[in-house]
């Protein structure tokens, strides 16, 4: 069996994982089923506990031996950081002293910036700002769901959407004003009634809302000006992210990742008229792949220390 270093990004939806040789190249990398880190919740203890297995079946299958562990996950607490040690001890057979575990908002920052480095703006189906300070101290803005929050996010773009069409609709009757947007979301809906958008809306979850802004930025890329219009403004509030930061923190170089980015080009260049004298970059990040190699370069060892501070 030939040893490796064995990174995890394990997200709702997916949860990939990179196996690195000693210099940090990657020899094998996967994809199994989501998971959470709500481990408090017995289902998605178990979500994760099949997750954890799958990862060990494909490495093993593989030939190789994961010799340590890092790992970042959506919804992680520190106080889960026990039970989720042992998950994976279990599952990998490593020692918990081997396997080290954190917030997925936290490696992401982790595989782009050095601790207090810089700023990281994360855009997806949500959205949040962090800075990781060398001494373990987080700072944090947004992120706090989508009823209250997560400004710039796929889910607020979605729904600025609809409130711009039913204003439409109760002041007109119609949706003739609004017609390239209002037809790029009810085809994803699947249907323009109001019952279609109803239960499409309040029977599912944030991610199926957050599908929806993908109708804005075809829109958008129709010469829709309300799609354009939401899509600027969503710059707008993801470069408020940066500046939240850099108020209580100071100015550093801020990166933006997510896939609000990838929506359309005009997201990006209000992020950046926003900021004019601050450096910005939309660098792509590979998480599994940073944790895999936190194991073995300076920058882990430097990592080590700050995310023993976090606790």
């Amino acid at each position: 069996m030939r040893q490796v270093h064995l990174g995890l990004d394990v997200g709702g939806t997916a949860s990939r994982w990179v196996a690195c040789d000693a210099a940090g190249q990657v020899v094998a990398r996967g994809s199994v089923g989501g998971a959470t880190a709500h481990v408090f919740n017995p289902a998605e203890r178990q979500r994760l506990g099949t997750a954890l297995g799958q990862v060990a079946e494909a490495v093993a299958a593989a030939g190789l031996e994961p010799v340590g562990l890092v790992g970042g996950l959506t919804g992680f607490g520190v106080a889960a950081s026990n039970d989720i040690r042992l998950l994976a001890s279990e599952a990998l057979g490593l020692t918990q002293d081997r396997i080290l575990v954190m917030d997925d908002i936290i490696l992401a920052y982790a595989a782009h910036f050095r601790p207090g480095q810089g700023h990281l703006v994360s855009a997806g189906t949500g959205s949040i700002g962090v800075h990781v300070a060398a001494d373990g101290t987080t700072t944090r803005v947004g992120g706090r769901g989508i009823l209250i929050d997560d400004a710039g996010s796929g889910s607020w773009i979605a729904l600025q959407a609809l409130d711009r069409i039913y204003r439409v609709l109760d002041r007109t009757g119609s949706y003739d004003a609004i017609e390239a947007l209002a037809e790029a979301i009810f085809a994803l809906v699947g249907g323009a009634e109001w019952h279609d958008v109803r239960q499409y809306v309040y029977a599912g979850d944030r991610g199926r809302i957050g599908a929806l802004a993908v109708g804005v930025a075809r829109a958008a890329e129709a010469g829709d000006a309300t799609a354009l219009d939401i899509l600027r403004q969503a710059g707008t509030e993801l470069a408020g992210l940066a500046k939240a930061l850099a108020a209580r923190v100071g100015e550093r170089p801020v990166a933006f990742i997510g896939g609000v980015l990838q929506l359309h080009p005009v997201i990006g260049a209000q992020i950046r008229a926003q900021l004019p004298d601050i450096e910005v970059s939309q660098p792509p990040i590979d998480s599994a792949l940073a944790a895999a190699r936190l194991q073995m370069d300076d920058a882990g060892g430097q990592w080590r220390t700050t995310l023993a501070a976090l606790g």
